[in-house]
């Protein structure tokens, strides 16, 4: 791994795990499959010598289709974890909440 693919693992991975049902997991794995064969036809643009723009539209558009996973699981982290410890009187999670909307925002 790359120095900064370290950093981030390191940043982001809090070791605490998530439980998710079997729709959600699958959704997700879908969304995720998706957006993978969207990075494999821009890498085969590029080693074909697509042209610039058409390369940078599918760009835009993986860009897009990570937003929409980050909000999908961010949603769902909200409607639960977040909202779960809120109820127990834990705030550690909203504090951890706004740092990760402070990163999604720059």
């Amino acid at each position: 791994m790359h120095e900064k693919e370290n950093e981030i693992m390191d940043s982001c991975c809090s070791g605490l795990k998530k439980v998710r049902s079997e729709k959600e997991l699958k959704s997700l794995l879908n969304r995720l499959s998706r957006i993978e064969g969207q990075i494999r036809g821009i890498r085969k643009m590029v080693e074909t010598d697509a042209y610039c723009i058409d390369i940078i539209t599918q760009v835009s558009a993986a860009n897009s289709a990570l937003n929409s996973f980050s909000k999908m699981l961010l949603s769902e982290h909200i409607r639960t974890c977040v909202a779960d410890d809120v109820r127990e009187g834990k705030e550690e999670k909203l504090d951890e909440l706004v740092k990760t909307l402070q990163k999604l925002m720059k």
